[in-house]
Parts: C-alpha cells; sequence; structure tokens
C-alpha cells in the first residue's frame, strides 16, 4: 500500500487543467504551513479492524486541495495509498441515486443515529438503514449500485469511483478478503435487512460488494478531487465530466454534514463547518459546496473513528481558507 515516492514531500499536483503560477506556490506553502502545525498533535490509535489497515504508519500525514479550475494542490504525504473504507459512503449514495433514478432516497434514512457507525439498528417500524453513512446504510447502498451480482455491482462501483476521482484506480484484493473474513457485524447487518425485507440481495452479495468498494485504494490527492466533484455539482473539476447530478450531489452532501462523521458531525459542523466524511483508515474527505474538495490522510483515530491530526488539521483549514458554512464574514 505504499508510494515509494510519497514520503514526507510538499508538492502541486500535475493535471491536464492544472492552473499554475504564484497562487499555487503560496496555497502550498500555506498547506504545508498548516501541516507543521499538527504534525506534534498527539493521541489517538491505528484502526486494527483488519490487518492491513494497522500496517499504516502513524506518522503519514498529507493533504490536498481541489479547486473549479481543475487545479489540486498538495502538501506532506498526499500520495500515499490507502484504502478508502469508510470514505466512500457518500460515493456509493451517490451512485444509489444514479442507477435507482432517485429512488434510493426511500430506502434508506438520512437521520443522525447518535450511535456508532457498525451498530445493529434499523429504523423503527420501516426496517431501513438510519441513513447511508453507517454500515448498514452502505450495505444497502452498495447492493442498489446497477449489476447483476455481487462482482457486478463492484465492477460499477469501480467504474463511479474513478469518475469522481478522474483517474485509474485499484482494489486492494487482500483488504477486501479480510474485509468479507473479519466483518462480522456487516454480515448481521445485511442479515437483518434481508430479514425485514429492506435489502433484496443475499447477505454475502451485499458485504462483498461492500468490502470491495472499501478496498478501493485511494491517496489525498484522488479523494480530494472526488470530495470537489460533489461539491462543484456532480462535475469532476479536473475531467469536466459530470459524474452524477447536481440534484444528486446536493443530496448527498446534505447528509454528508448532518451524519459524516458519525456522532461527532454536530462538533464538526460547529468547529469545521464544511460537510465531510471520515475513515477508519484515517483519511477526511470535505466538500465545500460551490469552492473546492479537500482531503486529509493522518492513521491515528480518535474513539469516535475520525482521524486525531486529520480533525486538527481541517479545522485549521477551514479558518485559514474561510471555509465555514455559517459563518458569515467568510472569505
Amino acid at each position: 500500500m505504499t508510494d515509494p515516492d510519497s514520503s514526507t514531500r510538499a508538492s502541486s499536483a500535475t493535471s491536464p487543467r492544472r492552473a499554475g503560477g504564484e497562487h499555487d506556490d503560496d496555497l502550498q506553502a500555506r498547506l504545508a504551513a498548516l501541516l507543521d502545525g499538527v504534525r506534534d498533535v498527539d493521541g489517538g490509535e491505528v484502526d486494527d479492524s483488519v490487518p492491513q489497515l494497522a500496517e499504516a504508519e502513524p506518522g503519514w500525514l498529507g493533504i490536498a486541495l481541489a479547486r473549479p479550475d481543475g487545479s489540486v494542490t498538495t502538501a506532506g504525504d498526499a500520495r500515499q495509498l490507502f484504502s478508502i473504507q469508510s470514505a466512500v459512503k457518500p460515493f456509493l449514495f451517490a451512485l444509489a441515486l444514479a442507477d435507482t433514478d432517485g429512488a434510493a432516497i426511500d430506502a434508506v434514512g438520512i437521520e443522525p443515529t447518535g450511535e456508532a457507525f457498525d451498530a445493529i439498528k434499523l429504523e423503527g417500524g420501516t426496517g431501513r438503514p438510519p441513513n447511508p453513512m453507517v454500515n448498514a446504510g452502505a450495505l444497502l447502498t452498495a447492493a442498489l449500485v446497477d449489476g447483476g451480482d455481487a462482482d457486478g455491482r463492484a465492477e460499477r462501483t469501480l467504474r463511479g469511483l474513478v469518475a469522481f476521482a478522474g483517474r485509474e484506480l485499484e482494489v486492494d484484493d487482500d483488504v477486501a478478503g479480510s474485509e468479507m473474513l473479519l466483518g462480522d457485524r456487516n454480515h448481521a447487518l445485511a442479515h437483518l435487512m434481508r430479514s425485514e425485507g429492506t435489502l433484496h440481495v443475499g447477505a454475502d452479495d451485499a458485504v462483498s460488494a461492500y468490502a470491495r468498494a472499501c478496498a478501493v485504494l485511494v491517496d489525498a490527492e484522488a479523494l480530494a478531487v472526488m470530495g470537489a466533484t460533489l461539491a462543484l455539482g456532480g462535475r469532476n473539476p479536473v475531467t469536466g465530466e459530470q459524474v452524477v447530478a447536481a440534484a444528486i450531489a446536493r443530496d448527498v452532501v446534505s447528509v454528508m454534514a448532518t451524519c459524516g462523521v458519525y456522532d461527532g458531525s454536530g462538533r464538526w459542523m460547529r468547529q469545521v463547518g464544511v460537510p465531510a466524511k471520515s475513515s477508519v483508515s484515517g483519511a477526511l474527505v470535505l466538500s465545500a459546496p460551490g469552492r473546492l474538495g479537500a482531503a486529509s490522510y493522518s492513521p491515528p483515530l480518535d474513539a469516535l473513528g475520525t482521524s486525531v491530526r486529520g480533525a486538527a488539521l481541517m479545522e485549521g483549514l477551514s479558518r485559514e481558507l474561510g471555509l465555514h458554512s455559517f459563518d458569515s464574514e467568510r472569505r
């Protein structure tokens, strides 16, 4: 999972539509300064739910910013590869909405739970998952993506993620195998939804499709472009492709704002003020509507599964660039 060219560097990514010049150099310097400001932030543990995650270096730290003109600016370990894990959930929701002509919005709730991301809990009276950002919701949205079986849905999901990222991506088969083998709670959630009549594919089928989605390898640079695609109404700023409709992107970003950092979403929106999704791999992806996408990577997590240094970094980024959605004096 290691990119040998990515160790502790600050650089601007190259794309066909990259904007250059002094403005990029200034932004890169500001990102590097933000990284330096959080390097000594202590606390958190590297996730060990699958063996491959436990192998991550606690000191890895990177950030990337993708803007509407297609420019992507990075600092630190922004090209260190990692499995996307829970940060895939907004994009699974978007693909499910696209592939069901919006019907997926009625198949899953959109309210925050106040409970753990893998809680064995469905909505009372409906049997639906509480929202698409918890595991139950992601299992269901992964099952709603087009494809005749688990392999077909996994392939469609990978193609969709490639479109969001604007570059080729790969699945780490070892991570996918570990997710499938060790994901007991995911299997339990899938069987529970089957018993409620909510999930209309086999439980193993749903878990397999979701496991392969979580095992897609990205870096902060790719994830920032993915976040920007949602922030910019579904249009990838690097390739210009309209990946999903603007209404779908709006709905996904709205749910990210209320549910994307699980039980810490309210505190996140007060402190950072930008819709985001956390990941047990240590990634954070942000979508600032109409403005930019950003992503960070730092493996140690707090008790809610959010990157400790990543959260501090993104709070600093929001303050530095005036990104807070509810700040009346935003720049």
